[in-house]
This record gives C-alpha cells, sequence and structure tokens, in this order.
C-alpha cells in the first residue's frame, strides 16, 4: 500500500487512511496503517524499531485523515488533546434523505452491543449507556434516480463513541449511503458497498510546538461524493 502522507515532523505524522483499511493490526491479518506507518518510518530513516502511537480510531469502512504520534512524548500530549476535547474532527456524509433544518445537534446515548459490533441509542439510564454528541450542517441535497433524495453533510464530532456519526444519523432517519449495518435499504442488499463517510479535517495543538495545526483533505470523486461540489 502505498502511503499518502499529508504532513510529517518530529513528532508527528498526518496521513490519509484508505477506506477498508483497518487503523491496526486485527485478526483479519489484513494490511494496517500502523504496520504500514512503522515500515514506512524504518525504510525512510533506516532504523529497526520506530515508535508509532495510534492517538485516534477510525472505522475500518471509513477514510480520510489521522494523525499519529512519534514519540511517546507526542503520544502524550496528543492524547490530552483527545480526553479534554479539544481535538476537533469534521466528516463528509453521504445520507439518505434530507435534514429538516441545514444545521443541527443530535444528542443521543449509545450501547455498544460487541457480540454484533453494532451500538444501538438507548435511554440514559440503561448500563454502560454513553453519552454522544454532533453537530451536523447541509451543504446540498440531491434528487438521484435510484436512491431518492441524497443530502452531503458535514458532521463535527463532538465525542467519539462506536460507530457513532453512522449510529446517530441512522437513528435521525438520515442513515448513511452505502451502511450495510444501519441503512436498512443497503442491509438488504448482497453486493457490498462503500460506505459513504470520510474524516475531513483534523485540528489539534501540536504535542512540542505551541501552534494549532489544521489538515482538510477531500473525499475521493467516487460515487456518492461526486454528485456534489466540494
Amino acid at each position: 500500500m502505498d502511503i499518502n502522507i499529508i504532513y510529517e515532523d518530529n513528532h508527528i505524522i498526518v496521513a490519509e487512511k484508505p477506506p477498508k483499511v483497518p487503523c491496526q493490526n486485527d485478526k483479519t491479518g489484513d494490511i494496517d496503517m500502523l504496520t504500514e506507518l512503522k515500515g514506512y518510518l524504518k525504510e525512510k530513516y533506516n532504523v529497526k524499531n520506530p515508535y508509532i502511537g495510534l492517538i485516534h480510531r477510525l472505522d475500518r469502512p471509513v477514510g480520510g485523515l489521522m494523525v499519529f504520534a512519534k514519540t511517546k512524548f507526542a503520544n502524550t500530549k496528543l492524547s490530552e488533546e483527545i480526553r479534554t476535547k479539544r481535538f476537533q474532527k469534521f466528516y463528509y456524509a453521504v445520507v439518505c434523505g434530507k435534514p429538516k433544518e441545514n444545521k443541527g445537534q443530535l444528542v443521543d446515548y449509545l450501547k455498544k452491543y460487541g457480540r454484533n459490533n453494532i451500538s444501538k441509542v438507548v435511554s440514559e439510564d440503561i448500563k454502560d449507556a454513553k453519552e454522544a454528541v454532533l453537530e451536523y450542517e447541509c451543504i446540498d441535497s440531491i434528487e438521484t434516480e435510484e436512491y431518492g433524495m441524497l443530502s452531503l453533510i458535514k458532521v463535527d464530532l463532538k465525542t467519539g463513541r462506536h460507530h457513532q456519526i453512522r449510529v446517530q444519523l441512522s437513528n435521525a432517519s438520515l442513515p448513511l449511503w452505502g451502511d450495510n449495518k444501519y441503512n436498512k435499504t443497503f442491509v438488504k442488499m448482497r453486493t457490498w458497498t462503500q460506505i459513504a463517510l470520510w474524516a475531513g479535517s483534523i485540528s489539534f495543538k501540536h504535542p512540542k510546538e505551541n501552534k494549532i495545526c489544521s489538515f482538510q483533505l477531500k473525499p475521493n470523486a467516487e460515487y456518492p461524493f461526486n454528485l456534489f461540489k466540494l
């Protein structure tokens, strides 16, 4: 896999995670971002065991921007950005339907069910339920012959829950295009489809320098993203 390095210095690497590639090694044994980045650092700097730290995750089907730590110090600092909610992440998503309001906020409580690898919206008093908050803005909507109304929205993720964007939007009757877990239209399909969710922007304080780092990356020009102007 050819890694698209967006930015690199002595402390961090910002890279594009392709869809279908896991963030780290899992039981499938498929190629993953951490392993590939470690190989990249080995070759570039001729070191046997370079450090690479996973700061945040993207679901396997989701593509887009990720930042990785090159030192334990950077890992600690960036993890603190996540913990204190200073780390900002924006996503592009194509949903089936059109939001009633161009801008809005979704607040739900989610519970993860590990056996089926899904999450569900539950009441606040359910054991292990966690608050999930996101804000969205509708950029454009288009009527299609095959799927009806599709909308491109920008999502500001305020919390980081399992499958959060997918679950909350589905619960709001705005399921993601291509989602075979939470969109009933695609659950029924036998053919595989690529979920229309892309991590398009990240912003955080640099672990060593006292400055805010911001990076943007538009989705690949594939259906259904190519229906919209970005």
